[in-house]
């Protein structure tokens, strides 16, 4: 049991020269590339503030659960063990079924869950479990079966993106899907190409990815949040908004509530 947490005891090894930069880091660039994934959800927790009190607290569990996987990620590629290749992985797992469960829309769910999105989170929940018992099983195969959860996901957000009528949301998730392909194809070349990037010192597109898959990320998460207002609350009103300046949408983007309190006086007049 505790060869598992040996250096090296990973069947999976990136392009970047082991320990070629620090002796005590053996992917050094990948492992640093994580940093977004620890900076970003803090700031991400502090705009969702408004989302969270007036919508769903829940979605602080999702920037948590990204940081869970930058800190995952850090650890497999700083020791290439087997038990960093699961936790990364897992991670990424939970944080889809998470998101899952919280973002899909209502008119997508199966008719045995008669709309309720609690009995989609207890499936969604029981999935995971059985799914994390896989990926243990089969490590070698996890990166390219987590890779084909991102298929339904782009799919779901350009289902959504031909029904949003905001400019503004539908730019947004032009650039998220771009981006998205753009990780995807690093995480490809950097898997078949690899002699060639040694050729010329550039053995560092899975860090790449690692940079531009957390883009895309939590990218895809501030939209569905936005859908899921939209459809559920829409007398809320969810406006995209972007972080430091509302007029550079370059920046960070976050949802904000124009009528926060309308649902509960609604309630009450029932």
């Amino acid at each position: 049991m505790w060869s598992h947490l040996e250096r090296g005891s990973s069947p999976v090894d990136w392009c970047e020269s082991n320990y070629s930069i620090s002796p005590v880091i053996a992917e050094f660039v990948n492992t640093v590339s994580n940093v977004l994934f620890f900076l970003l959800p803090p700031v991400l927790i502090h705009l969702f503030q408004e989302y969270s009190k007036f919508v769903n607290p829940g979605i602080n569990v999702l920037w948590v659960l990204l940081m869970v996987v930058g800190m995952s990620s850090a650890y497999f590629h700083a020791t290439l063990s087997l038990v960093g290749q699961l936790l990364d992985e897992l991670a990424i797992l939970w944080v889809f079924m998470a998101a899952f469960a919280m973002f899909l829309p209502k008119r997508y769910f199966p008719k045995f869950l008669g709309g309720n999105r609690r009995k989609l989170a207890f499936y969604s929940s029981l999935f995971s479990v059985v799914s994390t018992g896989f990926l243990v099983m089969h490590p070698k195969a996890n990166a390219f079966a987590l890779m084909t959860l991102a298929l339904p996901a782009v799919g779901f957000l350009c289902k959504e993106l031909n029904r949003v009528k905001c400019a503004r949301v539908y730019r947004l998730g032009l650039r998220c899907v771009a981006v998205c392909f753009l990780a995807i194809f690093s995480w490809i070349i950097d898997r078949l190409f690899c002699e060639a990037w040694l050729s010329i010192d550039f053995p560092y597109m899975h860090g790449v990815w690692h940079v531009l898959i957390f883009i895309a990320s939590y990218t895809a998460l501030v939209l569905f949040a936005y859908f899921n207002v939209l459809e559920e609350r829409p007398e809320q009103k969810p406006q995209l908004k972007y972080w430091p300046r509302n007029d550079f949408e370059l920046g960070i983007p976050y949802i904000t509530i124009k009528h926060p309190c309308k649902k509960y006086y609604t309630d009450l007049a029932i």
